[in-house]
């Protein structure tokens, strides 16, 4: 599996994707939505630290240690990303799952296509979060880099391993996203 490579596209983008309010139902298939407003149905939660929080378990298990992997979280501090951007390729990690949840309010695109062989690009849909939610990307989807609209920080929890399980397709047409 290769880290990265550089995709080219022949010319400009023929197909235009627009991101979508992100929800944890147009999600479902690609992964779970991170947020406590707005979830449907309600997460369970209950009263910790003498009633001073709430607790709520958003995902039992992140699915991280296939094949003697480890959880391991980073912190990504993003630039913002000019638009209309040219998507010209997409990464998978078929060993674990990958989440994004930002450290303050920024907003950010998710670009995915489902699990399975390299998508084309008709089979990509985009996602703009509202600043209070993250994204846990399940096992196999395909997946653009980070798409920060604001730039800040972001809290990333991954698999590690000896081996990167990154693979990475080229998109021939690529495809422009639009805000």
């Amino acid at each position: 599996m290769a880290w990265h490579c550089a995709c080219l596209s022949a010319g400009m983008p023929d197909l235009i994707l627009t991101p979508e309010p992100l929800t944890p139902v147009r999600f479902a298939p690609f992964g779970q939505v991170v947020a406590v407003q707005g979830q449907s149905p309600a997460l369970p939660a209950w009263p910790i630290n003498g009633g001073n929080a709430q607790r709520y378990e958003l995902l039992p298990d992140l699915q991280l240690t296939a094949e003697g992997g480890v959880p391991m979280l980073a912190l990504f501090s993003a630039q913002a990303r000019q638009f209309p951007l040219p998507v010209t390729e997409l990464e998978r990690h078929a060993l674990g799952s990958q989440t994004f949840v930002p450290l303050g309010t920024q907003r950010f695109v998710v670009v995915v296509a489902r699990p399975g062989p390299a998508p084309q690009a008709g089979e990509l849909q985009a996602f703009i979060t509202d600043g209070r939610q993250g994204v846990v990307l399940a096992p196999g989807t395909w997946h653009h880099a980070l798409l920060a609209v604001e730039g800040g920080d972001f809290v990333v929890v991954e698999r590690r391993a000896a081996a990167v399980d990154c693979e990475v397709c080229c998109l021939d047409p690529g495809v422009q996203l639009r805000l």
